[in-house]
């Protein structure tokens, strides 16, 4: 079944509530983000996969040659991979807004998801995304609702690529918001409330 592609935490959620799909960054596991979403909408189904690559025993979503350098072909895999496992999960929680959210890899692979099927979610968070390539138009886009967040000084995530990243949403008729913090990689807690009061307009 398409619901088991990845090792996964799963929380059903109240009646009416919105179903949330988590996504770690490298390192991370799908615990990462469960208390911070169960924080901001404790009714919300939570589904939050585990990367199934591992560089140098951490976990990822796909492969890498160098910081910054990944491997497309690897990604286009487990990008359709990814694509099934969360089609499955909107699939079996009709009548549900979906949201999404993402840090650093995580953000890397809900974008390259939402580059090829955006009708997946009615909101997304990318934190500290680094997509290092120009992503063919998208229509869907569209109206979708984003939220962008970076650190000015993360030297992970160039400011340079964010703001490209946010004028290609904005091309595609994406509504982007972009949250930008002094700091570098980390989450900030300014950041943590930004995402927080996206996500809940929803």
């Amino acid at each position: 079944m398409a619901t088991q592609l990845y090792h996964h935490f799963a929380r059903p959620g109240g009646p009416g509530a919105p179903l949330v799909f988590a996504f770690h960054g490298t390192g991370g596991d799908e615990h990462q983000f469960t208390a911070l979403i169960g924080q901001i909408l404790p009714e919300a189904a939570i589904v939050a996969p585990r990367g199934d690559v591992s560089e140098h025993g951490a976990s990822r979503f796909f492969r890498r040659t160098a910081e910054g350098v990944y491997d497309m072909p690897d990604l286009a895999a487990r990008t359709q991979r990814m694509t099934a496992f969360l089609r499955a999960h909107r699939d079996a929680n009709p009548g549900r807004a979906v949201l999404a959210l993402g840090y650093s890899n995580g953000a890397n692979i809900l974008a390259s998801v939402l580059f090829g099927a955006p009708e997946l979610f009615d909101r997304v968070v990318l934190m500290h995304p680094l997509i290092p390539w120009t992503p063919a138009d998208q229509p869907g886009l569209r109206g979708s609702r984003l939220l962008l967040t970076a650190g000015r000084r993360d030297p992970i995530c160039p400011l340079p690529r964010t703001q490209a990243l946010a004028d290609w949403l904005a091309a595609q008729g994406a509504r982007t918001e972009l949250a930008l913090h002094d700091g570098g990689h980390e989450i900030a807690p300014a950041e943590l409330g930004r995402i927080a009061d996206f996500l809940r307009r929803a």
